[in-house]
Parts: structure tokens; sequence; C-alpha cells
């Protein structure tokens, strides 16, 4: 890795990187008595599309959008480095200044004494209620076919009426932390793929049907009605020497792009694990000097819904590092091992996965040393020269069973994307496009068997039935595209486009996707918020339903912020 940057940095005309050697210091920025302890902010917070457009807008330099979620404490680090930019960046800086009040506004410490042991400080975050009503047959299969709505969490939906009430706390005290987010889900009953279909599907994914009659990556029918509680976050954290260890459930969203993150998602529900996240900035003697401050992140944990063979275990590594204020790149492996009847879950087969970096034998990956299922990725977000106020190039990869896409860029899955933080003379009106695809030019991607797949772990990159990463499935070509207004830094009127392409090879007769979208969100009051969107599809999978089908999903949201008051 460490000859790539040199390469990487000189084809981005870099230049120097003094930035790296001086403005980034290795503790938190903000003035602080004591270590206390911080919960993360979920990932459907509005704040990091704020912290998105004020780093496009050329600020909030420390911000690493390949590596979140963030906590409080750290978007409290970024704002602090922001401060003094607006003083050394002349020109116009309205939009900036305003989102970084609203941001200020939002994570402001209280002016009580930080919380102790014997007194934490406990707050109500949210209340809230989400009714989405879908008409006509939508698509919910990640895995195989598509999915009609991505990155949510994996919650259930079917065509009817689908409504969620939920609420989310969090409790400080000391170095410790805990944060709660939980919801009552409902999903109408459903037909599902039929006896002919789901048989055809486990053929491809060579999954015997009837040692497996049960597939969580196959919605076969009849299912039943969906009612569960689920705790969509619940985690438990110290903050001890610069890192946030943590146990529990915790979102991620691993990638700079706005569609999908090929590493890890919230496409799909989240999986409890053990985790340690350096929230801190930390430089490594003379390394640095070239690469800049680093992060890091590593959890380990189980994942469920899978049959073949049952409850594996996966683990993730991942080291962002910013070379310059304007560029970010990041590494991260990922492994899926064991599973019951083929490999035990142990300290020796752990450190098997980790430590494994080469190509095992049909013998060995059939034993009980089968390192696993490794996948590794590759992101970077840069801002242009020239437009480093208004423009951004960022890209997300992923290959299998190799070391990185930047050693294997044949085999390849990629999410490319441009950032327009604001249209000229539309300074509210930003763009966004991204293209995406997980069909390299390899003989190795047939059937859906390469990305998101592999030869032991059939049921690959899922929890639950879900993918994991990116919600443009196995195979498959696509992009998306975004135009925003922005009516505050809270508050956004936004149009979008989706559309997603399977091959023949993978699929008899493939499939197609096209959704277009128009969303809404604004604060009735300044602790109230209402958000809606109208979706359209259009989909054709002739190996599930004949001809073009049609469904039309509505979500409205009401969300109550207790906190916010003031």
């Amino acid at each position: 890795m460490a000859g790539l940057v040199p390469v990487l940095m000189l084809g981005l005309g870099l230049g120097s990187c003094a930035w790296a050697q001086s403005a980034l210091p290795v503790y938190t920025l903000h003035d602080r008595d004591r270590v206390i302890g911080s919960t993360y902010v979920p990932l459907d917070s509005w704040m990091y599309e704020a912290f998105t457009r004020l780093q496009g807008l050329g600020f909030a330099d420390t911000a690493y959008l390949g590596l979140r979620p963030w906590t409080r404490e750290m978007m409290l680090d970024i704002l602090a480095e922001t401060a003094p930019k607006f003083d050394d960046s002349p020109g116009n800086n309205e939009q900036a200044q305003e989102i970084y009040l609203a941001l200020e506004r939002e994570l402001r410490p209280s002016a009580d004494a930080a919380p102790g042991y014997s007194h934490p400080a406990s707050v109500l975050d949210s209340v809230y209620g989400r009714a989405l009503g879908i008409s006509g047959l939508p698509l919910r299969d990640s895995f195989h076919l598509g999915q009609t709505i991505a990155n949510d969490y994996g919650r259930p939906y079917q065509e009817g009426f689908n409504p969620i009430t939920g609420a989310s706390a969090r409790v400080v005290a000391g170095r410790f932390s805990l944060y709660v987010r939980g919801e009552y889900q409902h999903a109408p009953a459903a037909a599902g793929y039929s006896p002919a279909l789901t048989e055809t599907l486990t053929d491809i994914d060579v999954i015997p049907l009837a040692s497996n009659p049960v597939q969580a990556t196959i919605p076969s029918g009849p299912i039943a009605a969906a009612n569960p509680f689920r705790l969509v976050e619940a985690n438990l954290a110290v903050s001890l020497g610069g890192n946030q260890i943590s146990i529990g459930k915790s979102d991620h969203w691993l990638g700079p792009a706005q569609g999908g993150s090929f590493a890890y998602g919230n496409n799909a529900e989240n999986i409890y694990a053990f985790q340690v996240d350096r929230t801190e900035f930390f430089k490594v003697p003379l390394l640095s000097r070239v690469t800049g401050p680093f992060r890091y992140l590593f959890f380990v944990g189980s994942l469920k819904g899978h049959s073949a063979p049952n409850d594996p275990w996966y683990h993730l590594e991942k080291i962002s590092f910013k070379p310059s204020e304007n560029l970010e790149m990041g590494f991260e492996r990922a492994t899926i091992w064991g599973g019951e009847g083929h490999v035990p879950i142990t300290v020796h087969t752990f450190l098997k996965s980790f430590f494994s970096f080469q190509n095992v034998t049909l013998d060995e990956k059939l034993s009980r040393e089968d390192p696993g299922a490794r996948f590794g990725a590759f992101d970077f977000s840069y801002r242009l020269p020239y437009l480093r106020k208004w423009l951004t190039l960022y890209s997300d990869s992923t290959v299998h069973d190799d070391v990185s896409p930047l050693s294997a860029p044949r085999h390849a899955g990629i999410r490319p994307g441009l950032y327009l933080s604001h249209v000229p003379g539309v300074k509210r009106l930003d763009l966004r496009g991204e293209a995406a695809s997980t069909d390299p030019p390899t003989g190795r991607d047939i059937q859906g068997a390469y990305l998101f797949a592999e030869f032991i772990q059939r049921q690959g990159y899922t929890n639950k039935g879900f993918l994991l990463g990116d919600a443009i499935g196995r195979e498959s070509k696509g992009g998306q595209a975004w135009l925003t207004y922005h009516l505050s830094p809270r508050e956004f009127v936004q149009v979008s486009w989706r559309s997603a392409k399977i091959p023949l090879d993978f699929l008899p007769g493939g499939t197609t996707q096209n959704l277009f979208k128009a969303a809404a969100v604004k604060r009735v009051r300044s602790n109230i918020e209402a958000r809606g969107w109208v979706q359209y599809e259009r989909w054709a999978a002739p190996i599930y339903q004949p001809g073009h089908r049609h469904d039309v999903s509505v979500l409205g949201q009401v969300t109550w912020y207790p906190g916010e008051a003031r």
C-alpha cells in the first residue's frame, strides 16, 4: 500500500504535503477538561449531509467522509477546525457559515459540568412515526432481482401499508456512553416467490433446496405479515486512548458515495459486533509526512440469515488517511468465515482469517482451516484543482479474493461520482451523479458468483437476506443522480433517479429497474420535522413476472426531537 500512495499522489497532481505535517493535530481540537464519552450520530441524521456540503464548499477539511458514523465529539472537533477558515478564506461564504452555525447549535455542549459517573446525562433524542404505502408489486431481493427501497436498514416492506414507530435516546457518564434506537415495524403479508422461481434461484446460487428449504436471501412465498420490535442501533461504548471501544449494534457507512457503500452501508440490518474505532487523528512518524493523519476501524460479529453454512462470522478492518486537505483515501478488508458444519468460531480460526492474504488450495478451502471469503475495497474523494469549493471527484471500489482493487482493477466493482456543491447562479442548489457496476470484465463473473458471493459462503455478503454493501446488487450496472435545493441546512427539496440492470448470464431474461423520486424535508417547528417522498418505479424481471411492472411508493414521517427545543 505504501508504494501505491506516491504513485496516486503524482497522478492526481497533489504537489506539496505540507498541510499534512502541520494543520491536523494529534489530539482533539476543542478544549475540554477531561475525556468524556460520546455517542455516535445515526447515519440518517441531517448533519452528515450538512458536513458533506461544508466540505464540498471548501471547509470541514478534517471530516473523513469514507469512515462514518462520527461521534458528537468528532463533529465538534471538525467544527473547531473549520471556524478559523472563515477568517483565512476570503470570499462569499454565507452558505458555509449558515451550515456551520446550524451544526454548532445542534452540537453545542451543555453549559453544565461534564457528565460524571454519579451524575450521568441522558437525552431522549427522537420520537418518530413513519407511514409507507406501496401500490403495485415491489422488489425486495438485493441478492438477486433488486430492491425497490434501498439503504433502509433492512426494514421489512411489502405492497400495502408499512408503518413504523420508533424512538432513540442517549446517555453519557464519564468515559462511558450508551445509545439506543428501537422501532416497532410492520409489513403486510405477501405471495412471495413461486416454488419454481425459488428452485431456479437456489440452482443459480448452488444451494441445495432440500437441505436449505428456508433461505433469507430468497423471499419465497407465502410470506407472513411482519410485526417485529427491532433495535436499529444499541451500543455501549467507552472512550479510551483516542478510541471508541463499543459492543452492540452500530451504524457504518464506509465509502464517500451517496447511493451505496461496497464495504458496508445501511442497506441491511446492523449486526451485533465488538468494535474499536479510532475517533482521534493520529500520525505515524515519517510515514505521515507523506500520508497525513490516519483513522482506523475494526469490528467483528455474527451474520444472520445464512444457512449455507449456518451462522458464519464477519470481521472488517479499514484505515483512512488524508495526504492533503483535499484528498482522502481508504483501504478496507472484510472476511466472512466459519459456520456450522464448516469451520468452528474460535480464536484460532479468527486469527487464521485475519492474517491470511494469499490464495489457498481447494483442499484447504474445504477444510476446517478455510480462512474464509475475503473482500477488499478502496475509496477516495478529491476536491479538484481550481474548483476546490465547487467540484469533488470520488470513487468506491471492491474486489473478491484479491488484496485490493488497486492491484486488480479488471476484477473490481466500482462506483465513481461527482459532487457539485453549488450550481452557478443558484447557490442553494447542488448536483450529484454516480455510476455503479458490479459486473467487471472478467471470466470469473458468471451467474452472480463473483462479487458479493463465494464458493463456500453461498449467501455471501448479506445479513438477514439483504446485502451489507451496495444495493446495486450482484453482477449489475446502473447509476444514480440527485438534484437538491437546500431551503436551510436542515431542509431541502430533492428530485432523484436510480437505475440498475442485471445481464442475461446471471438471471434468465435479465432485469431492469428505473426509479424516479421526489422528496422534501421541512421543519414545522424548531424541534419537529416532517419529511416525505413519492417514488415511481418501472421494472422488468421475466424470471419473476411477465412484461413490465410498475409500483408507486409514498412515505410520510414526523419526528419530534425533544432535546432541540430552545
